[in-house]
């Protein structure tokens, strides 16, 4: 059995290799073409953009909850030796934002 091909069976090879060849050159123009290039950036900036929102997100919900577990019970009822102290610390800070502000004026 030889190894020999016939004129026939090498054209039909470099038909075929050429289609190939020509799918893959279309491929590569698609995946360089400008606006695939910033679609892509886009894309990657919008998954970016979601996870660090999820993350703040998950962040400030952590901390309102603790800051809550800190005046509420779990039975939901208000911790009254720490809201009392907190309420008048807020009324003081803001009775001196007030005067000094009257000062200046």
């Amino acid at each position: 059995m030889s190894d020999a091909r016939t004129p026939a069976q090498i054209e039909a090879d470099i038909i075929s290799r050429r289609e190939q060849l020509a799918g893959v050159l279309d491929e590569i123009g698609v995946r360089v073409h400008p606006k695939t290039i910033m679609g892509d950036a886009k894309a990657k900036a919008a998954e970016a953009m979601d996870r660090t929102a999820g993350r703040a997100f998950v962040a400030v919900n952590r901390t309102v909850s603790d800051v809550k577990a800190q005046f509420v019970s779990e039975d939901g009822a208000p911790r009254l030796e720490r809201v009392i102290p907190a309420a008048l610390l807020a009324v003081g800070v803001v009775g001196l934002v007030v005067s000094k502000r009257r000062r200046k004026n």
